[in-house]
């Protein structure tokens, strides 16, 4: 992928599948490091699909036989001489802890570090098109912290705006910019 935004949501897509209610995206940035860490509370993996979730034969779609989007992610962290770390337990082995969380490690000075990309859309995206999953969302950089926690917006506003309201996506959309520009 040209951009590791399309890799969060890509793998946001797989916790918005495992039932989750709440994702955690977060960004973790030093001079020459980049953590990228996206965790859910959704139904997890069980321990023999957990063992083989990067084969790109492995997957749980339906339209194709191919998963490519971990294998995708683990190459580009490893091409940096990062790692990819992959953690689940199962809603049968545990309903109170069960989910799954991703940490992909990059080193930002490699010269095949692939760039984020466009994360204020990616974030408004997922938002968008699944209003009733709470995200939280977390960029920490050596200068300044960017974040957004759809829990709080939705304590404001009530059940009677749906986070998918034009008027919130906007909102959304201008607080993360004004979030990086400042």
């Amino acid at each position: 992928m040209k951009e590791l935004s399309l890799n969060v949501l890509d793998v946001a897509k797989n916790s918005v599948k495992a039932e989750a209610t709440l994702i955690e995206i977060a960004l973790i940035e030093t001079e020459t490091t980049l953590l990228l860490r996206i965790r859910d509370n959704g139904y997890g993996m069980e321990p023999a699909f957990l063992e083989r979730v990067l084969d790109p034969f492995s997957t749980t779609r339906t339209t194709r036989k191919v998963g490519l989007g971990l294998p995708l992610l683990k190459l580009a962290a490893e091409q940096t001489g990062g790692t990819l770390k992959i953690e689940s337990v199962s809603r049968n082995a545990s309903k109170e802890h069960c989910g799954t969380t991703v940490e992909a490690f990059f080193h930002t000075d490699h010269m095949d570090f692939t760039p984020i990309g466009d994360i204020i859309s990616t974030i408004t995206l997922l938002i968008q098109g699944n209003p009733g999953i709470d995200f939280r969302f977390l960029h920490e950089m050596p200068d300044r912290k960017v974040e957004l926690d759809t829990r709080e917006l939705r304590a404001v506003l009530g059940d009677d705006v749906p986070l998918n309201d034009f008027a919130v996506l906007n909102w959304i959309t201008e607080s993360l910019q004004e979030q990086y520009n400042s």
